[in-house]
């Protein structure tokens, strides 16, 4: 083979591998005949299982805590802040259920408190829902956040969800919420 030809396969083969990889990038939305279609967790399915936080492709987890404030009772022991048992209701870490300290509460009044989710801060492990779930009336829940979401083709986590709770939806059902449900 001479140099032309040589030159000339590589050239071929480097097209293809730049097509096959446009292809990739173009079928990462996936179109459906109601438009765009992204990936979304059933609130209402989801076990808080953790694997949120571990099977996400993304170095940080696309999953994010949502919290339903219509749904939300303002509790001064609320079981998706504090951890169960905990003996003196102060902020110490150790009485915390988010091991990244995303959810922050500001007193309202008494007996009443409001929280909030820092999405830079939360990673999805689902143990403050989890806790909300148990211990609350279920006013955190568990959301991809679709400005983070790579929206693969198969969803890593959509792969390992024991519930099948992560499923693709149209851009008319996006983020199913729970204080809209």
């Amino acid at each position: 083979m001479d140099r032309r030809d040589f030159l000339r396969t590589c050239g071929t083969l480097l097209a293809a591998g730049v097509a096959v990889s446009a292809g990739g990038v173009l079928a990462a939305k996936v179109k459906g005949k109601d438009g765009d279609m992204f990936w979304q967790i059933d609130p209402f399915a989801c076990t808080q299982c953790g694997r949120c936080e571990t099977d996400c492709v993304l170095p940080v987890s696309a999953v994010k805590c949502f919290h339903a404030n219509k749904v939300c009772g303002y509790c001064d022991l609320c079981g998706g802040y504090y951890r169960p048992s905990v003996k003196d209701l102060n902020t110490a870490a150790e009485n915390l259920m988010c091991p990244t300290g995303a959810i922050t509460r500001k007193f309202v009044e008494e007996p009443y408190f409001e929280y909030t989710i820092d999405e830079h801060l939360c990673n999805g492990c689902g143990k403050c829902v989890k806790g909300c779930t148990s211990f609350g009336n279920g006013s955190l829940f568990l959301q991809i956040q679709q400005d983070l979401c790579q929206n693969c083709n198969e969803c890593n986590i959509a792969k390992v969800c024991p519930s099948d709770a992560i499923k693709r939806v149209s851009y008319e059902e996006a983020y199913k919420l729970k204080d809209h449900a």
